[in-house]
């Protein structure tokens, strides 16, 4: 079935999650966290225990699974394009959440469609935090809706200078196989004989959003002091693959007005993997 260009608009009706302290300790696991990271962990911790604002992903999944679904678009074509999350207040441990998503916008990129997804979650009626998804369909262009001609101008990376911090974190060759516990099934991920129908004959490739997670968490640990409720936006377009048991180097460059211009890639391969990457710290 065709993308439905008239679909742009639609809005979900409320989506509701429920959770508690052990759907965020597995999303910080997912994403890579470390012993030493422990208020990321433990329920125990004084205070309560610190959730990660990408973990925003995880409660707006429903509602961008419905819209996509919506779209028209075929489902077996789908590829994440990018990711961004906007934080208005730190994110409690537990709670149920309320999420409405809008299809934003489609645009035709010839050989593949761009849908542009957004979300508001709440809690308790005030918000908590906005995502916005951009999706590609391969193979879905064609219907003529073509892109604005002016975009909103993002930080980018600096070319006169070295980056101010780099992390190198290695993923688990079970990576994919923790992150997905936290909701994306996608076989893609775990079915090796699946992977290889699609293209990716050395296995199951990571999450883009567990690539995304590793970064955010590199911009926490270097530019907020490992005090993740000081990142109030992260934002990246997916470049290229990662595997389970790839090195993934994050480099930040920090900017004017608390903005960090922030680029990934794997040790040993040349090309990066999140690019037009920008945070925002409080």
């Amino acid at each position: 079935m065709p993308l439905d260009p008239s679909t742009v608009g639609y809005t979900t009706q409320p989506n509701s999650f429920t959770y508690d302290w052990k759907t965020v300790a597995l999303y910080a696991l997912g994403i890579g966290a470390r012993r030493d990271e422990l208020p990321y962990l433990y329920e125990g911790t004084p205070g309560g225990l610190a959730v990660y604002p990408t973990f925003a992903v995880i409660p707006a999944y429903q509602a961008v699974l419905g819209m996509l679904t919506h779209s028209g678009g075929d489902m077996a074509m789908v590829v994440h394009g990018g990711q961004k999350v906007r934080l208005h207040r730190p994110i409690p441990a537990s709670g149920t959440l309320s999420t409405v998503g809008t299809l934003q916008a489609m645009y035709d990129l010839k050989k593949f469609a761009q849908v542009i997804l957004e979300t508001r979650t709440t809690l308790d009626g005030e918000p908590l935090f906005d995502t916005t998804w951009s999706i590609i369909f391969r193979g879905a262009g064609g219907f003529g809706v073509r892109r604005p001609a002016t975009e909103e101008q993002e930080p980018s990376v600096p070319k006169d200078r070295a980056p101010d911090w780099t992390e190198e974190e290695a993923t688990s060759p079970e990576q994919a196989l923790l992150y997905r516990l936290s909701g994306d099934l996608n076989p893609l991920h775990a079915d090796p004989a699946f992977a290889a129908s699609v293209g990716f004959e050395q296995g199951p490739i990571l999450h883009g959003l567990c690539t995304y997670g590793f970064a955010a968490r590199a911009v926490v640990r270097h530019a907020a002091r490992g005090d993740a409720s000081r990142l109030r936006t992260f934002a990246a377009q997916f470049r290229k693959p990662v595997w389970p048991g790839d090195v993934i180097v994050t480099q930040g460059w920090h900017l004017d007005d608390g903005k960090i211009a922030v680029l990934a890639s794997v040790k040993g391969r040349p090309d990066p993997v999140l690019t037009g990457a920008w945070a925002e710290i409080g």
